[in-house]
């Protein structure tokens, strides 16, 4: 069993670095272009279960990767909440709170690092539960403590997985181990 981990294609939030959790954006054309491009690599693999967060990219990159028609919405796979950093850059953060970093700190009127890796925790089981393939559609950072949860490591460690966005990633196992088989992938 594998967990196949996909980020949304492209926004024009993610292109300008500005925080997207609830702020429902769509694709831009390369984001979509993006998403289209990872239909023929899924399309070799059978999902017992396909998860798609609420956000409209995320179902977006889903439809477009033609796996929309199996997806079922858990809003555990939805972006973490920024809170007060909504629609900023990190530099734009880092002017009211010097030294700050998602991973450690997380956000006011938002969620904890330890927050995020309970909702990564229930994804996980899920996916655990199922017998077969597992395709999460969602956003950067909730993939990011996702792979950490995976792998046993703590939800701040996610800072160490960069993704970039319209990427496939693929979390397996080395014997009865959980590993990471792929990370951050491109598909050409």
């Amino acid at each position: 069993m594998d967990v196949f981990a996909i980020r949304h294609g492209e926004t024009a939030w993610s292109l300008s670095g500005q925080h997207t959790s609830t702020t429902d954006i769509p694709l831009t054309d390369n984001g979509r272009r993006l998403a289209e491009r990872l239909a023929p690599v899924l399309a070799k693999e059978t999902f017992a279960l396909v998860l798609v967060s609420p956000r409209q990219r995320a179902r977006e990159t889903c439809e477009l990767a033609c796996l929309g028609a199996h997806a079922v919405i858990d809003p555990d796979l939805a972006e973490w909440n920024y809170g007060e950093y909504e629609g900023l850059t990190s530099r734009q953060i880092r002017e009211r709170a010097p030294g700050w970093l998602l991973f450690r700190d997380g956000c006011p009127g938002g969620e904890t690092p330890e927050e995020v890796g309970t909702r990564a925790d229930r994804v996980i089981a899920h996916a655990r539960a199922v017998d077969g393939n597992v395709a999460l559609f969602a956003h950067g950072h909730i993939l990011r403590v996702i792979a950490a949860r995976w792998i046993a490591l703590p939800a701040s460690a996610g800072q160490n997985f960069l993704l970039d966005t319209g990427t496939l990633s693929v979390l397996g196992h080395y014997q009865e181990i959980p590993a990471i088989k792929i990370w951050n992938g491109p598909l050409a």
